[in-house]
């Protein structure tokens, strides 16, 4: 029998979140009996093989190449989860959001205060990817059908998503894993 597939992967974040998967512990064993890792920094493969029953994404997308990443996880995963206030709400590198991109460009390429770049000249090689003019939470750009909020969220609430979807239940989490009080 086939185990079903989980892929993970992340967007414009600090990888916290998959920090807080690994932070299951000795139940990762558990998992592995499980399900078997598709795409994912955690068995570090870099294609689908094919459909996945779940995927998780942190972070949220700043990036052209952060877009298609995450169009591609929707196309491929039956369930996709956002995990983390940045994939969520946008975190930390939503912070750029009240600003004009040509004022953060200014500020990290000619004028912050450790720069040095005597032409003024912005990067322009064609491997990197083009900003977008803000970061995006996840469900902005696609159908999210799970958000599980945190920074990072609790290793015991992707734990416990986790596990009642793959036992074919509804994510019904207690209130301690995800409020904040």
């Amino acid at each position: 029998m086939t185990k079903p597939k989980i892929a993970t992967t992340s967007l414009a974040g600090c990888f916290g979140c998959h920090m807080s998967l690994l932070d299951i512990d000795e139940r990762i064993l558990d998992l592995v009996e499980l399900i078997e890792f598709d795409k994912s920094p955690i068995d570090d493969k870099k294609e689908f093989d094919g459909p996945v029953e779940i995927g998780l994404i942190e972070g949220g997308c700043c990036n052209e190449e952060n877009v298609r990443v995450l169009k591609d996880f929707r196309e491929h995963c039956a369930i996709l989860i956002s995990i983390g206030d940045c994939a969520t709400m946008g975190g930390i590198p939503a912070l750029r959001n009240n600003i004009p991109l040509a004022e953060c460009f200014d500020e990290a390429y000619r004028n912050g205060p450790t720069v040095h770049n005597p032409s003024g000249r912005l990067p322009d090689d064609p491997e990197i990817p083009l900003l977008l003019d803000r970061v995006y939470m996840c469900h902005e750009v696609v159908k999210i059908d799970y958000h599980l909020p945190g920074c990072p969220p609790p290793a015991e609430t992707l734990w416990q998503a986790l596990t009642s979807l793959l036992g074919g239940k509804e994510v019904e989490l207690p209130y301690a894993l995800v409020k904040y009080d």
